[in-house]
């Protein structure tokens, strides 16, 4: 028999059967005893839970009785402390009669044409609250104002008075109230008192199921979180009310009654809660669920006279296999013994064996130093034979390994140092080099270092046009061009990454670096054909030299990568060499950033009005919100200077809120005291376009919040902006619009030339740039494009606006074309609301 066969019948018969049987047995009637233990106590939970659930329903009931003849009691009190006529009731009079009563809100109801709406409330959001859509409400409210009797079924119905469900405030969905109406004629209204959150939950937080499932998950130990399902609802669509402009679900609805579900498997669950309901037996499975192994168990619960509801408990599967562990592991230490014997005989046993394997053992001790190649010889035929010729074939394979191996760390090495794409050498190379470059010229006098960083311009729009192969492609191509315009001594070309190319001269002067750059430009801008597509590059470049400008590495790249910006600025395909004026304009840049991000968090941006003035009537129609900055550090900041850093900082949001904030507050103000209401314009960026869904939510929260009617605001934006997500920038709109909102074009003819949108999109009104009309003159030369943009309004019958006005004659100028609407200093310069008020609505 073979060692390998006398091995195996040893540990079969030894180990498998004195260990692995008698535990194995033991661990699955632990496990079994465990989860039959579970289910009892699991049963005990529901049962409990049930019963404080249908307690919750009937005492639910009995109290929503009581509150309703409380309330009725609180409308008699109302209607004996109040006129007979709604328009002598003040609002305050209701908040202050509320208190006294120890109710939540009074509201009265009146009829308004076909509609009965709220006319007075101690509560904002029910005021002109129209009530036409509430189904059997509005027909409760229809039969108490005729003084029938009431027909509703639910709810309670007493003399001229009916209590209506506890249910979500549909005035404010983030509510639960309890209302009463009472009614007896005496009046031209409605009586609603009701109370709101504490008064109507405090019942259910003290007597409902909810102390008992928190009782449970905090004492019971396993039990991690109970819950009471809605069948008929849970894992379905929500079923939504949408009444008075608020979304919300009915209570009855919720598809979660009590409890929590932190515990999600949403369509597991609504599978099993239909079954169970089917079968009327409970179902427990096992899920991993936020992390954690957990025993999932829906018990049906089956009343007379209500619902059928499912319970779920979740259970701590890590307990149940803790224990069976802990058990296992007693067992097992029970089993050393039996271990130690089988230890005993088997060293007995190997002992056998174990002299021939040392000749080997030293072969192998041999390869483990390294000494590989060596050649084991035996005449052995059982498995030691088979297993000398295993650690030759080794010895042999590992030698082969080892050479590869050093070949491969040669080539990682390269890769380490040089850029996959082109094989230039790398950044990390390349700032080796040029310290080394820098201090040989440090030790043999060499005049001049010189770094040239270059990029290639719009490459991400030929990159997105062509695909990254052929950009790939590109940028090999533009590699190999540069390398060719290079001397071969004395400069050094790397690839930093992306499209850019790092160049480092020693011993060169200024000019023949520039020189050499713009043969470079030169050679770079010639058609490089790509498979069947000619394509046209340039590159912007930008040189620092040492010790000039600086005797630090890491500053000469830097300001080698500031001036190829600067080359960017100027519109591209240029060499710029460093100067410290273009660090200082970056530093003059961030500190107006830096200050502009304390001003909006103190709050010190202003907001100024300019007029637009109708100019036939001679009347203002409206204002255009402007922002405005005069730090007490850098004094009055143009906004043409910190907008563009606002937007690119992205702090042009926080702006327009500021803005939207104090202009729909202030202009509210305003139109509730002047004859003529004024619309308000406001300026939007490009950049709050790139999720046009949250700036539409955006704007109608700051309206609504400020009772802003949508049809006096209108949005101002410039012809970019439609580029910028096309398709969801038009859907916002159309949106829009459709709220009511207006839509302008600002600065029209100075941006995008296709004109297509002005008849796709939902366009009101084009605003003619400053600059058209300040090219007139007075003899109404240079007036072609101001009068050809009118001319296309009244051909798209759209509204158009000049501005910029100055002068009477450009005003006689845009009337006489049957342009009416302006804005300019001839009429007004943009004023703080203060000084608005007294030019325009104090006279």
């Amino acid at each position: 028999m073979s060692i390998k066969k006398k091995l195996s019948v040893f540990f079969t018969l030894l180990v498998l059967c004195i260990l692995l049987a008698n535990n194995t047995l033991h661990y699955i009637r632990s496990k079994n005893r465990l989860i039959e233990f579970n289910k009892k106590e699991i049963t005990l939970v529901t049962e409990e839970i049930a019963y404080e659930v249908e307690n919750s329903k009937n005492s639910a009931s009995y109290m929503e009785n009581r509150m309703a003849q409380e309330l009725r009691t609180a409308s008699i009190a109302i209607q004996d402390s109040l006129p007979a006529d709604y328009h002598d009731v003040s609002n305050d009079q209701l908040k202050r009669l509320a208190k006294k009563l120890m109710i939540s809100h009074i509201t009265l109801l009146a009829p308004a044409g076909d509609d009965i709406i709220g006319v007075k409330s101690s509560d904002p959001k029910e005021i002109n609250m129209s009530t036409k859509e509430w189904g059997y409400w509005y027909t409760s409210f229809r039969q108490l104002l005729s003084q029938q009797t009431i027909t509703t079924k639910k709810g309670v119905t007493l003399p001229h008075f009916w209590s209506g469900p506890i249910e979500v405030a549909s005035s404010n969905p983030n509510h639960i109230d309890k209302w009463g109406y009472y009614y007896d004629g005496s009046t031209n209204y409605i009586i609603d008192p009701y109370f709101r959150d504490r008064h109507v939950l405090d019942f259910e937080k003290r007597f409902g199921p909810t102390n008992v499932m928190n009782r449970f998950t905090e004492n019971l130990e396993g039990v991690l979180e109970l819950t009471v399902f809605n069948p008929k609802n849970f894992g379905k669509r929500n079923q939504n009310v949408y009444l008075n402009g608020n979304k919300y679900i009915k209570i009855k609805d919720q598809p979660i009654w009590y409890g929590t579900y932190t515990y999600r498997n949403t369509e597991r669950d609504k599978k099993s809660i239909q079954e169970v309901l089917k079968t009327g037996k409970s179902q427990s499975y096992l899920a991993e669920i936020n992390h954690k192994k957990v025993l999932k168990t829906l018990v049906p619960i089956k009343e007379k006279n209500t619902p059928a509801y499912v319970i779920g408990v979740v259970y701590d599967y890590g307990l149940i296999e803790k224990e069976l562990q802990q058990e296992l592991i007693k067992h097992l230490l029970l089993s050393l013994p039996f271990i130690f014997i089988v230890l005993i005989i088997s060293f007995i046993f190997s002992t056998s064996i174990t002299r021939p394997i040392k000749h080997i053992m030293e072969h192998v001790n041999q390869i483990a130093k390294g000494s590989f190649g060596k050649v084991l010889n035996t005449r052995r035929k059982d498995e030691l034979g088979g297993l000398v010729a295993n650690i030759n074939h080794l010895s042999h394979f590992l030698k082969t390994y080892v050479d590869d191996l050093k070949k491969s760390q040669e080539e990682s090495e390269y890769h380490a140092y040089h850029d996959f794409l082109t094989g230039l050498p790398n950044r990390r190379y390349f700032k080796e080099q040029l310290n080394r470059r820098l201090i040989e010229s440090k030790e043999k006098s060499i005049r001049h270092v010189a770094v040239l960083f270059m990029d290639i311009d719009r490459f991400k729009d030929i990159n997105d046009t062509l695909g990254h192969s052929k950009g790939d492609q590109l940028i090999q191509l533009i590699a190999n061009r540069i390398k060719e315009c290079l001397p071969s001594a004395n400069s050094f070309l790397t690839r930093q990454g992306g499209d850019e190319f790092v160049i480092l001269f020693s011993d060169f002067t200024p000019e023949e670096v520039k020189g050499i750059t713009e043969k470079i430009m030169a050679y770079v801008q010639q058609p490089c054909y790509i498979d069947n597509d000619e394509v046209f590059v340039s590159i912007s470049s930008g040189l620092s030299f040492y010790p000039e400008h600086s005797t630090n590495l890491d500053t000469l790249i830097t300001y080698a990568d500031v001036a190829m910006y600067a080359s960017k600025r100027q519109g591209g395909s240029k060499v710029s060499i460093y100067h410290d004026s273009l660090n200082k304009k970056q530093a003059e840049k961030v500190h107006i950033e830096t200050r502009l991000r304390k001003a909006i968090q103190k709050g010190d941006i202003d907001v100024y009005y300019q007029p637009k003035i109708e100019a036939k009537r001679n009347v203002i129609t409206g204002v255009e919100a402007l922002v405005r900055w005069n730090d007490a550090e850098l004094g009055f900041v143009s906004p043409e200077a910190f907008i563009p850093i606002a937007e690119e900082a992205g702090l042009i949001q926080y702006l327009w809120e500021v803005v939207m904030k104090k202009a729909c507050s202030q202009v509210s103000e305003w139109n509730k005291v002047s004859d003529e209401k004024m619309t308000l314009a406001v300026n939007f960026s490009p950049r709050q376009f790139q999720d046009p869904v949250v700036l539409v939510n955006e704007i109608k929260h700051f309206l609504s919040l400020h009772r802003f009617d949508p049809a006096w605001f209108e949005m101002e934006i410039t012809e970019s902006t439609l580029l910028m997500n096309a398709e969801e920038t038009i859907k916002a709109l159309h949106l829009l619009k459709k709220y009511g909102i207006s839509i302008s074009i600002d600065d029209f003819g100075t941006g995008y030339s296709s004109l297509s949108y002005l008849k796709k999109l939902p366009i009101d009104c084009l605003k003619i740039d400053r600059s058209f009309i300040q090219d007139i003159q007075e003899d109404y030369s240079n007036s072609e494009i101001a009068q050809a943009i009118i001319s296309l309004s009244q051909s798209l019958k759209l509204e158009v606006i000049a501005e910029g006005v100055e002068e009477e004659y450009q005003k006689a100028f845009l009337m006489k074309n049957g342009c009416d609407h302006m804005q300019g200093y001839l009429f007004s310069k943009p004023l703080a609301a203060e000084d608005f008020e007294e030019a325009f609505l104090n006279s």
